[in-house]
């Protein structure tokens, strides 16, 4: 099987990258880490893999769409199939989605479609649900509204706080992101309407 190119988009520490390095996904080919922010920690994690980086910080740019448009120019040369959304903290236009259009997936620390966007522990803390979990699902115009790849139930305690909820869910997180990589380069997933069926 001919290995898949892949871009992970991130701006913190990255230990979602490193779950994916570690996987060792033998379908897929980390081609390129890329960072909005030039201290990422997440850099130094790809580098240390002999994995070539990109840094586009998103402030020396006048437009989201500007900002996007460099992000392409600089994927252009890696063939990339897949862009994995590793703790990326910019929400992408539709101009940038339409371009990869079913080709990124992002990773959500719920069940979606409940607490969309940021805080979403702190959601499901206030809320008062039992159970929360991770969502990896392909990338759309809206946030974390595009079809649903793989979910996973984390059990929420009484005495859980907001960090021991989200060190729950983090563990979860590194186990089913890789798989959904893997799922996307064996090519085994389709999307029909909503719904992503895995062959």
């Amino acid at each position: 099987m001919s290995k898949k190119n892949i871009a992970v988009f991130v701006s913190g520490s990255g230990t979602n990258l490193q779950a994916i390095i570690d996987a060792q996904i033998k379908s897929a080919n980390l081609a390129v880490v890329l960072s909005n922010k030039p201290d990422a920690y997440a850099l130094e994690r790809a580098l240390k893999h002999n994995i070539p980086v990109e840094v586009v910080d998103h402030k020396e740019f006048d437009t989201r769409e500007a900002f996007e448009a460099e992000l392409i120019e600089r994927l252009k040369k890696y063939n990339v199939k897949l862009i994995v959304l590793a703790g990326f903290m910019r929400i992408l236009t539709s101009f940038f989605v339409n371009n990869y259009k079913h080709r990124i997936i992002n990773l959500h620390p719920a069940l979606l479609p409940s607490f969309p966007g940021i805080h979403s522990a702190k959601q499901a803390l206030d809320y008062g649900v039992k159970i929360t979990g991770v969502t990896v699902h392909f990338v759309d115009d809206g946030v974390d509204t595009g079809p649903i790849i793989l979910q996973s139930v984390v059990p929420i305690d009484d005495s859980d706080s907001e960090d021991s909820l989200l060190e729950k869910i983090h563990k979860e997180e590194h186990r089913i992101f890789p798989e959904a990589v893997k799922l996307f380069c064996e090519g085994r997933l389709s999307i029909s309407g909503r719904k992503v069926i895995i062959k």
